[in-house]
């Protein structure tokens, strides 16, 4: 998977790419659908050479029409072919019918019988593609159930029937494939959201479309399968800690020193030059203790300290720090408020991440330096409920839609970048969104936004352009965690991830 082409398109793109290779370089959509057909097909041979059972789904549209091809090769290469289709396969259109007709020249369909899941080796899931916009419906959500139920392995055509291609959603429910082959372009909606649960080893095959083809169609997507070194700058052996920026961590309000603590570590582990902290007096010693490569200010909360938090805003130590990464335990009360707005108005570069976020869904609070913003999706949703209630839910049934609105809050800001965390993180600097392809659910843990704000803030502090950076500390958090779980889901720390960093760096 780490092979994969990085450009991801939407299913209307995907749509105007096949009609240029159509209409513009004569390549038949018959000829595409063998293409695609024989591109199964190969799979099936080299990865499973033992199952000689082979049962063929196939439901409407040219999705079905792969589907019959590939049952066609298997009959022609001797094969236990058998085939269901869920429509009535007369009603198939133009190559898809084609598809259908030259598979009756070998074999015909079977009855929709479940007992032929129990007979079968593998599964070929052609039942629903692209082209799926809605819930999935009766007897197609019992066939895909029987399917998952029967622990065969599978593989899907172009997209895991019942996936929407565009956002990553299960419409309900879905084909959970070992391997899914995809045509022509990767589809986005495969690689965030629920789509990595379901998709297992993606393949792609470009059908023999011409290079020409893709230059005709823009692509706003990217995929990240591995770190790019080219964007950490080189030190050289007469550096000095000075060159390195000097990051200012905020947040741990009372009883909560474990989120500055971790972004810190992380930002010196990433190369920050300096560290310094603001938190409360109770968190002195827990914070100095644990990481004494930082320098620690504390800032009361009484009231009548307001005096105090401006002057200690004021020390040259504070106003000259480069940049600025706020949030982490940072709380939501008046003095959490009051230190944003402190931090606001020293109009350095600055990362937004967890409680601040909160902070600035809740109030009046406008940002006008070089901002990244970290929000999980529930912090997503309180940010986008300004206008108009909206979910969790809501923000992961679409989260290219909510990544673009979350900019949109921002874009008053001299640049912005938005983080939204998740599975399949989307980075979106207003032009492009990236989407990494690294890491594993062992990222489903405590603090690990922390160790990512760390990073981030550190590498923004040695000068790397604010969308790289982003983009970049994303894929280092994620194979530092690889590096010490590699398929495990379960046992990693914060913690650990900031001890693999220095062996994912250079």
């Amino acid at each position: 998977m780490k092979n994969l082409p990085n450009k991801l398109y939407n299913v209307d793109s995907i749509v105007q790419l096949e009609q240029i290779a159509i209409n513009q370089f004569d390549i038949s959509a018959y000829e595409l659908m063998k293409r695609a057909g024989h591109a199964v097909f190969n799979l099936l041979k080299t990865r499973y050479p033992q199952h000689k059972k082979i049962l063929v789904l196939c439901g409407a549209g040219n999705n079905a029409g792969d589907g019959y091809v590939v049952a066609k090769l298997g009959k022609l290469a001797g094969l236990d072919v058998h085939v269901i289709s869920l429509i009535n396969p007369e009603s198939l259109k133009n190559a898809a019918l084609l598809a259908y007709n030259d598979w009756l020249k070998v074999a015909a369909n079977d009855n929709a019988d479940f007992s032929l899941l129990d007979e079968t080796d593998i599964v070929i899931d052609a039942l629903l593609g692209t082209g799926l916009a809605r819930e999935v419906s009766a007897e197609w959500a019992q066939w895909i159930t029987a399917v998952n139920n029967s622990v065969k392995p599978v593989i899907s055509v172009d997209i895991p029937s019942g996936l929407l291609a565009d956002t990553g959603v299960i419409a309900g429910v879905a084909i959970k494939a070992d391997a899914t082959v995809s045509f022509i372009g990767l589809k986005q909606g495969m690689f965030t959201a629920q789509a990595k649960d379901i998709c297992g080893d993606i393949v792609f095959n470009d059908l023999g479309l011409p290079a020409e083809v893709y230059s005709l169609v823009e692509c706003e997507t990217r995929l990240i399968n591995a770190i790019d070194y080219s964007l950490l700058p080189k030190r050289k052996a007469s550096s000095h800690k000075g060159r390195f920026g000097h990051v200012l961590i905020v947040g741990g309000n009372t009883g909560m020193p474990g989120a500055v603590i971790l972004a810190a570590r992380a930002a010196l582990r990433t190369g920050a030059g300096l560290v310094t902290i603001i938190t409360t007096a109770q968190n002195l010693q827990a914070i100095s203790s644990a990481v004494p490569e930082a320098m620690v200010k504390t800032c009361e909360k009484d009231a009548e300290n307001d005096v105090a938090m401006t002057n200690l805003f004021a020390e040259p130590s504070i106003k000259e720090v480069s940049h600025v990464a706020i949030g982490m335990g940072l709380g939501q009360d008046d003095w959490s408020l009051k230190i944003l707005q402190h931090c606001v108005q020293l109009h350095k570069p600055m990362l937004v991440d967890a409680d601040a976020l909160n902070l600035i869904a809740k109030n009046d609070i406008t940002i006008a330096s070089p901002l990244v913003i970290t929000p999980h999706p529930g912090e997503a949703a309180r940010l986008l409920s300004q206008d108009s209630a909206i979910s969790t839910a809501d923000v992961q049934n679409n989260r290219f839609e909510a990544v673009k609105k979350l900019y949109a809050l921002f874009e008053n800001s001299e640049s912005c970048t938005v983080i939204l965390k998740g599975s399949g993180t989307l980075i979106f600097d207003g032009q492009t969104i990236k989407i990494c392809n690294l890491g594993n659910a062992a990222l489903s843990a405590p603090g690990m936004g922390d160790v990512l704000s760390g990073i981030v803030i550190a590498l923004m502090a040695q000068n790397i352009e604010i969308f790289d950076a982003a983009a970049l500390a994303v894929c280092l958090h994620a194979s530092a965690a690889e590096l010490v779980t590699g398929d495990k889901t379960r046992g990693l720390l914060a913690s650990d991830v900031i001890d693999a960093l220095p062996k994912v760096l250079q």
